[in-house]
């Protein structure tokens, strides 16, 4: 009767008093006198002491350290002696009436996050072990609890930087937390076991990422108890009022994919004590899925199990990704393994804390077997996009767009499916993606492919912005179909989509006929956009222009020596101002390629071309000194300098007015004679006595310009 009283008293406000009835009316003032006395609850008589320290506790506004102690010791004495009694009825209203979740919350968030000077937290953790024994006490707050718990106790210094520290309190602080976890998961239904491990290894997951060491092992140390558990659930007692206990096979966690992939990567901290927590609990996981897997066998297929203990040996005998991650495969789910996947691909971000290196390593080990682990295809095309803008690295984003391509020759029409509708227009991190996947042969061909029968009727978001004139389409059409020389020139000239101006489309255009040339048959067919590659130089887009040479160089060498001769004259001289451009890669990519064309004039072309080279003769020389190495490799070695300005002399007699102009300009050195920079103060000087000394001596050199740009 008086259980049913205060739940009245504790109902949300009512009507007006007036409109009760004398028997409601009667009914809350007895609740309300109630309130006043705790002697309805029928653990009170086992405990009066600690129910009125309670009661004190929660109506005083002092609260020192001994009376904080004092409340917490009491509510755990308390809940202990009704449990053990079985007279736990009225204690989740007790609890309700007093807040003590809230209260205990409280005096967590309290706690100085600097030192571990008290036992609140040790006493506060013990008080929620036994609170969790009851039925609805803790419903509905234990998150809230625990977050302040994690939160508070992992952010704490490390233990040899926290002063006057006593190691039996920090000890028996993290023996507390470790008591509470396994409670609050052993006290849950059966019903209820999964979402509360679920819940516990989301918050815990969070601290694994910490730049701190003393945080993560904390963490981890946690994730390993919980994995003991785990392994070993169906063999503890559980809930006392439950009539079974949860299967390993009904023991189903979405999680378990992500907590595995992070315990990976954080096996790569071996110098601290985290590593060896994170074996540990990956050992217990495995035993986990392993003992799982094995409980679906049929009767026919048991001979198939193994020795899990066996098996775990050799976990612990070869503490690598790699190793690990192949021995779980055949054990985990298909989700279990796309999540393993998203958690190594967001490890190689700039911000993550994560080895790089132990990441790629173990991506490899995906690409290697794609049908195992690629299976969620929209899914880790999703992650990939969402990741890659974050990864600057040149290895860790080269790893990443390689496992794109392996997911694309493998299912081209879900990647590109996935692109196509998770990518804004215009978004830069797809262009990239397409891009890579256009740098391989026969994925370029897949996806054009799938690309032209997903565009053909479609307007996607992604090229909303960049693709008005379907130009990928166009080269789709082109790239897809098994056409003639005249068909394919007749085709590309009613498409011209190296007409596009717009970079980043052109750009990626070109990537794709990059490596559409690399078979023969496609570059000798190609001889009909050279007039369109000449005119891309002209757009000035740097990224364009390296990639037009390339393809153009490709298409060249596949023409015969006369058919090239005139276009390698018109080429020439569209290289001139590239040749001295401020981007390397564009300066060898056009000094490489004008090599070439100056060999392939005959007739006369090489009159033409030879007053083409003879322009170029002044960059070349100063690139002689290139600090970029492979623009060095392009000419002759640094030594043959001195020679080739004794030989440059001659052209100050040279008939064309043009290249005695050339001549003067170089040789007028002098102006730098007052550089603020000795060394080309002494340069210079140094080459004024070599001019001087040499120009009566010297007679007209032959000169050559295959000696000038020899590799």
């Amino acid at each position: 009767m008086a259980e049913k009283l205060l739940r009245v008293a504790l109902k949300e406000d009512r009507a007006p008093q007036e409109s009760s009835s004398p028997v409601e009316s009667h009914e809350l003032c007895l609740a309300q006198q109630l309130e006043m006395d705790a002697s309805w609850l029928p653990a009170y008589h086992l405990e009066p002491e600690h129910v009125d320290v309670i009661r004190a506790f929660v109506s005083s506004p002092e609260k020192d350290e001994e009376r904080k102690l004092k409340f917490l010791t009491s509510i755990a004495v308390l809940f202990r002696a009704a449990t053990y009694n079985s007279l736990c009825q009225g204690l989740d209203l007790f609890c309700q009436r007093y807040k003590l979740a809230e209260n205990i919350k409280v005096l967590l968030e309290e706690e100085p996050r600097d030192q571990l000077h008290t036992a609140v937290w040790r006493s506060a953790m013990f008080a929620m072990t036994e609170m969790s024994f009851v039925e609805a006490v803790l419903e509905g707050k234990e998150i809230g609890l625990l977050q302040a718990c994690f939160s508070g106790i992992f952010l704490l210094p490390p233990k040899e930087e926290m002063q006057d520290l006593k190691p039996f309190l920090y000890f028996t602080t993290m023996k507390g937390m470790d008591t509470m976890l396994v409670a609050l998961v052993l006290n849950s239904p059966t019903s209820r076991v999964n979402e509360k491990m679920q819940s516990i290894f989301q918050m815990l997951l969070t601290f694994t990422t910490s730049e701190r060491a003393s945080v993560r092992e904390r963490a981890v140390g946690r994730m390993r108890v919980l994995s003991f558990l785990l392994a070993n659930y169906s063999s503890l007692k559980a809930d006392p009022n439950e009539q079974r206990h949860a299967s390993r096979a009904e023991m189903q966690m979405p999680i378990i994919g992500q907590l595995l992939g992070h315990l990976l990567l954080l096996l790569s901290f071996k110098e601290e004590e985290t590593g060896h927590l994170a074996l540990d609990a990956l050992c217990l996981l495995f035993q986990f899925k392993y003992q799982q897997h094995c409980a679906t066998l049929t009767e026919e297929n048991t001979q198939l199990q193994g020795d899990w203990e066996t098996e775990t040996t050799s976990l612990r005998t070869l503490p690598s990704a790699t190793h690990i991650i192949e021995s779980f495969a055949e054990y985990l789910q298909p989700s279990e393994r796309s999540d393993i996947v998203r958690v190594f691909i967001e490890a190689m971000t700039d911000s993550s804390t994560f080895d790089k290196e132990a990441a790629r390593n173990v991506l490899d080990v995906v690409r290697g077997n794609p049908d195992l682990w690629l299976v969620d295809v929209p899914k880790i095309t999703s992650c990939i996009h969402k990741t890659l803008g974050c990864i600057k690295s040149v290895p860790a984003r080269q790893s990443v767009e390689s496992l794109m391509v392996s997911m694309a020759d493998k299912c081209p029409q879900e990647v590109v499916t996935t692109l196509l509708q998770v990518a804004p227009g215009g978004d830069s991190t797809a262009l990239a993606l397409w891009e890579a996947m256009f740098s391989v042969p026969q994925t370029v061909r897949n996806i054009l492919k799938e690309l032209l029968s997903q565009l053909w009727d479609l307007k996607s978001r992604l090229f909303c912005t960049h693709l008005e004139d379907y130009c990928l389409v166009r080269l789709a059409m082109l790239a897809s179909r098994d056409l003639g020389d005249r068909a394919f020139a007749a085709t590309y000239l009613d498409f011209r989509f190296l007409k596009e101006e717009r970079p980043a489309m052109l750009s990626l255009v070109l990537r794709a006929i990059m490596t559409l040339s690399e078979r023969d048959e496609m570059a000798r067919k190609m001889k009909v956009i050279l007039p369109d590659l000449m005119r891309v130089l002209l757009f000035g887009y740097k990224a364009a222009t390296t990639k037009a040479l390339l393809v153009f160089r490709t298409i060249m060498a596949q023409l015969e020596r006369r058919e090239a001769s005139h276009i390698a004259v018109q080429m020439a001289e569209f290289l001139l101002p590239l040749l001295d451009d401020e981007l390397s890669q564009l300066r060898e990519s056009s000094i490489s390629l004008f090599r070439d064309l100056m060999m392939m004039a005959v007739g006369n072309d090489k009159r033409e071309m030879k007053n083409v080279v003879r322009l170029g003769l002044l960059p070349l020389f100063f690139r002689l000194s290139d600090q970029t190495q492979s623009v060095a490799k392009l000419k002759q070695d640094r030594r043959r300098a001195q020679e080739f300005l004794i030989q440059s002399l001659s052209y100050l007699k040279d008939a064309q007015a043009s290249l005695r102009e050339a001549a003067v300009r170089f040789i007028a050195l002098q102006t730098l004679a007052e550089d603020r920079e000795p060394s080309i103060r002494s340069l210079v000087a140094q080459t004024v006595i070599i001019i001087l000394s040499s120009s009566r001596e010297q007679p007209r050199p032959r000169w050559t310009l295959r000696a000038l740009c020899c590799r």
